[in-house]
């Protein structure tokens, strides 16, 4: 549970600054006067270098941590990074765009380079007939964490002067204090409760960067000699990619039809709810059918939230499409995280999960721009919601190839 209970905290920066208001309020407060088009690209610019940063990263971050089982002080440290740049986004005031970047860069390094060494810790804390279930109950109190603090933000943005604020932008400011101590509340237990034992492959170097290195490379060769894994990373990163496209594409593809921003919030609110029970059920239909198994229906679940999206003409509709969206997505992550875990050699699990988050972190590159391309040929945003179909029929077949003692 304490392992767990870090989901909660840190999804809250997921949920309340990433997907929420950070993108609004840059907009409106940080790039105050500016051309839309040139504070889109400024954000754009901010994500696409965290992005790249931590991808780079990634796989370096996980072999240096396996030298010497350092998984929870990287954790620690990075959350730490996240947190203070999270909180330092109070600090910034108006018209001060450079300093909101530069700090959601930081912010999202440290929150992607901690998952790196909360990912690599699941098979210390769960054995392997529990991966399942343990993985998908860190995502649903993820949800569940990062939905209650969303849903308190957004009343306090509504209702300012409810809790003694003196404007919206005051409520906005707050909530990034608010994230701040929440993850760092959900991070404590973590570090002080989940032991991390010895790794059977740690040395005790001198020089770790360098050694983590040469663990890259070692990881390469294995990861070519496994089919299995280099399949699944494969499979990973099409099915992913869909999945992380959804995420990302769903406000804009909702405001192309013209839905208030007020639906897109109540949409965002019902999938984080309704994630947190669905998560711990697939957590259990992984044990009872195994991983691959209930990675296939969510799969093919998405296939239908595709194809009802690209004939969607109503906010209900919008809202019952969130919904599904939210019993398939913690899902399809969790058990995508516990079936690679059954995958990898024991010991190694730092640089192996440093690849897998490097596979994450390049996802939604082709999604975003198949949809993008599709529905600008056809002058139809209902046509590059259902290009996104692609990427799942291309991973679920090659999830389908994978062979778990090749």
């Amino acid at each position: 549970m304490s392992w767990a209970l870090y989901d909660a905290g840190n999804s809250a920066f997921a949920t309340v600054v990433m997907a929420g208001f950070f993108p609004v309020f840059f907009k409106s407060f940080w790039s105050a006067g500016a051309d839309v088009t040139v504070s889109t690209a400024r954000l754009g610019f901010a994500n696409a270098a965290a992005g790249i940063l931590v991808a780079l990263l990634a796989p370096l971050l996980g072999a240096v941590a396996d030298c010497g089982s350092a998984k929870k002080k990287f954790l620690g440290a990075f959350a730490l990074l996240g947190i203070m740049s999270t909180a330092g986004l109070f600090f910034i005031g108006k018209g001060a765009w450079p300093g909101a970047v530069a700090l959601f860069v930081i912010g999202m390094t440290g929150f992607s380079a901690a998952n790196i060494f909360y990912d690599a810790l699941l098979p210390s804390v769960a054995g392997e007939n529990d991966l399942d279930r343990v993985s998908a109950l860190g995502f649903a109190l993820g949800y569940l964490g990062g939905g209650l603090l969303f849903a308190l933000c957004v009343w306090m943005t509504a209702s300012p002067a409810f809790f003694g604020l003196s404007s919206k932008a005051s409520a906005v400011s707050i909530s990034f204090l608010l994230t701040s101590a929440w993850w760092t509340a959900f991070t404590l237990p973590l570090l002080f409760l989940v032991s991390e034992p010895a790794s059977t492959n740690a040395t005790k170097a001198s020089r770790p960067v360098r050694d983590g290195l040469a663990r890259i490379v070692q990881t390469f060769h294995e990861v070519r000699r496994s089919k299995a894994v280099w399949l699944f990373l494969l499979a990973y990163w099409f099915y992913i990619d869909g999945v992380d496209t959804i995420i990302r594409m769903a406000v804009d593809y909702g405001m192309s039809l013209g839905f208030s921003s007020n639906d897109l919030i109540a949409a965002l609110l019902i999938t984080q709810f309704i994630a947190f029970p669905c998560a711990l059920l697939f957590g259990k239909l992984g044990r009872l059918w195994g991983p691959k198994n209930a990675l296939y229906l969510a799969i093919v679940c998405y296939l239908g939230i595709v194809a009802w999206g690209m004939l969607m003409q109503s906010k209900e509709e919008f809202y019952m499409l969130a919904a599904l969206v939210g019993m398939v997505q913690g899902g399809i992550q969790a058990l995508s995280r516990s079936y690679f875990a059954r995958l990898i050699p024991a010991g190694q699990e730092g640089q192996f999960f440093g690849f897998y988050n490097m596979v994450g972190k390049y996802a939604a590159i082709f999604g975003p721009a198949l949809m993008g391309i599709s529905g600008y040929l056809t002058g139809s945003p209902r046509a590059g919601i259902a290009s996104v179909s692609v990427l799942f029929i291309i991973g679920g077949f090659l999830l389908w190839l994978v062979r778990e003692d090749s």
